[in-house]
C-alpha cells in the first residue's frame, strides 16, 4: 500500500522503565515484523527526560495523529494517556515498565512481540480516568504506605521486583499509620490507615490487587482503607493476593464514590500511577468516565 494511504502511528519509548538503549534494535524488529505495515506507519521515538512523552503526544495530536503506543510502565503512560483524554486519539500499550499495572489489569500480552501485534486487531474500549487536585491518573493513586514506597523507588538506582521488595519490607517495618478524614460522595469518615489507595484498575503492578473487583469502565473509583496488618498475617494475605481476594481480608475496606474529598495533617507524597508527587493537606479526587480510547485483547 502507498505509504500516503498508511494510518500514521507514534510509538514513544521510554529507555529508562525498560526498553533500553541497547535493545532498541530488537524494539524496530519487532514493529518492522509484527505490526501491519500495510495499514500503520510507524515512527519511534524515545523519550529522554520526565514529561517529554507528554510534549511528543502534544506536537502528535497537533498534527492531527490519532494513534499512539508507549512502550513503557504506569509513568510513561500516564504521560503520553493525559493528553489524549476526552480526544478521538487512540492509545495502545507495550509493557515495558517494572510493574506495569494498568497493562496487566487491561490484560495486554507481556511479551512485547504478542502487545505489538494486538494494535492490529483494533479492538478499542473507553476506560475511565481520574485525578487528585488535577493531576492526572489512570490506574491508582494512593496516600500513606504505598506513597512511601513509590518515594524510595524513585529514587533508587534500580528497577524491578527485587528492588520494589526490598523497600517494601523496610518500609513496613518503620512506616506509621496516618490520620485522615474523607468524605466520600458526602459521606464522612475518620479513620487511621496505613494506606489509602484510589483504584480506578485493579492493582499497583506485578499483579499485586488491591483492589479485584475494581472496573476501569464502571465510572467508580474504589477506595481501599488499609490497615496495618501484622507480620503474622503475612502468610493469609499473601494468599488472598494470590488468588485475587485482597477485599476478604479484614485489614482492609473498600468503599466506592466518584467524589472524594481527603484531609491529612500535612502535606506528603502522593502515589501516582507509581510516581512520587508531593501534594497539599487537602486532597480532591475526582474521575471522568469513558475518557481514554484504549486498544485491548
Amino acid at each position: 500500500m502507498n505509504k500516503q494511504f498508511r494510518e500514521k502511528i507514534i510509538i514513544i519509548v521510554n529507555p529508562v522503565s525498560g526498553v533500553r538503549k541497547g535493545r532498541m534494535g530488537e524494539l524496530s524488529e519487532l514493529v518492522e515484523h509484527s505490526l501491519d505495515l500495510e495499514r500503520f506507519d510507524p515512527e519511534i521515538k524515545i523519550t529522554s527526560y520526565a514529561g517529554h512523552g507528554a510534549g511528543i503526544a502534544q506536537e502528535g495530536l497537533e498534527s492531527g495523529i490519532r494513534r499512539f503506543i508507549v512502550a513503557g510502565g504506569d509513568g510513561s503512560i500516564n504521560e503520553v494517556a493525559e493528553k489524549l483524554v476526552d480526544t478521538d486519539a487512540i492509545l495502545g500499550i507495550i509493557p515495558a515498565g517494572s510493574g506495569n499495572g494498568l497493562a496487566h489489569h487491561l490484560g495486554i500480552p507481556r511479551k512485547k512481540r504478542d502487545a505489538v501485534e494486538l494494535i492490529n486487531r483494533d479492538k478499542i474500549i473507553k476506560i475511565d480516568t481520574c485525578a487528585v487536585n488535577d493531576v492526572f491518573f489512570a490506574s491508582i493513586a494512593g496516600i500513606g504506605f504505598d506513597a512511601s514506597v513509590a518515594r524510595q523507588f524513585a529514587k533508587s538506582n534500580r528497577r524491578g521486583f527485587l528492588t520494589y521488595a526490598k523497600i517494601v519490607l523496610s518500609e513496613y517495618l518503620s512506616y506509621k499509620p496516618l490520620k485522615y478524614n474523607l468524605n466520600l460522595d458526602g459521606d464522612e469518615l475518620e479513620t487511621k490507615a496505613f494506606f489509602i489507595s484510589f483504584a480506578n484498575s485493579s492493582q499497583f503492578g506485578y499483579n499485586t490487587q488491591i483492589s479485584p473487583q475494581a472496573s476501569i469502565t464502571d465510572g467508580l473509583i474504589d477506595v481501599c482503607v488499609v490497615r496495618k496488618p501484622p507480620v503474622t498475617a503475612f502468610p493469609a494475605i499473601a494468599r488472598l493476593m494470590y488468588h485475587q481476594k485482597i477485599n476478604q481480608s479484614k485489614y482492609i475496606e473498600i468503599y466506592r464514590a466518584t467524589n472524594i474529598l481527603v484531609k491529612r495533617k500535612k502535606g506528603k507524597t502522593v502515589n501516582i500511577d507509581g510516581e512520587a508527587v508531593k501534594l497539599g493537606k487537602k486532597l480532591h479526587i475526582t474521575i471522568r468516565p469513558s475518557s481514554l480510547n484504549v486498544v485491548v485483547p
